[in-house]
């Protein structure tokens, strides 16, 4: 099994003062994690630094999809971003446009021009999800947990191998938070490499897999 993810002895630094050091671990394609931790144990710093918004501060490797992130250069960060989807905790979906502009604008941003394509991916992401019958609905005019659906599809537009999903249950009731893993699981069997942060540990009984936790500025893999 490939490694989407490769960490050995990374430290990361957050306004100057280590957040997480001798971080070493890596994922395998079609691995679903959780991530757990107190908040401000570096949860959401090491996410980022996946996809370059919190730099390595030092490390011997870290590498995501083959991307060295140590001596990665601005060029080749959105190059990094595209095969990286990200679900947000408060969705940060664009409150003036419909599901379907919303996600026809992340396709016009990253080099999709041809109409027909962008609508059939469209389609095909929203039916993965369970949402091809809201496409002209506004966001407001969704429930939470539907719009969880439609940013989980607008983070598999460019058919990511990764895809990190920062507390994408932490504003949902319960049982809607328990449809998202689900979903989030089933895009693991699909291939997908999964790493989920979350404070609920009831979830990772629920939904068991391999549970990584910051503690004490490192990160401990709890197998």
């Amino acid at each position: 099994m490939s490694k989407i993810i490769d960490y050995k002895g990374v430290e990361i630094h957050r306004a100057e003062k280590t957040v997480l050091k001798d971080v070493t671990f890596s994922i395998g394609e079609g691995e679903f994690c959780y991530l757990v931790g107190r908040v401000g144990s570096g949860k959401s710093s090491l996410l980022k630094s996946m996809y370059a918004e919190v730099p390595i501060y030092s490390g011997d490797k870290a590498e995501v999809m083959e991307y060295d992130l140590i001596g990665i250069k601005k060029k080749q960060i959105p190059y990094l971003r595209r095969n990286i989807g990200i679900v947000f905790q408060d969705f940060q979906l664009l409150q003036d446009r419909s599901v379907y502009d919303n996600l026809s604008f992340v396709l016009k941003a990253t080099g999709w021009s041809n109409k027909a394509e962008m609508d059939q991916r469209i389609e095909d992401v929203l039916i993965d999800v369970g949402m091809n019958h809201k496409s002209y609905k506004m966001p407001h005019e969704l429930s939470g947990g539907e719009q969880q659906r439609i940013v989980i599809a607008r983070a598999l537009l460019n058919n990511p191998k990764l895809i990190l999903a920062d507390e994408p249950t932490g504003n949902l009731d319960p049982q809607t938070g328990i449809t998202i893993v689900s979903l989030l699981h089933s895009l693991a069997s699909d291939g997908h490499s999964i790493l989920m942060a979350t404070h609920n540990l009831q979830l990772c009984e629920d939904f068991p897999a391999r549970v990584l936790r910051c503690r004490d500025k490192e990160l401990v893999d709890e197998i």
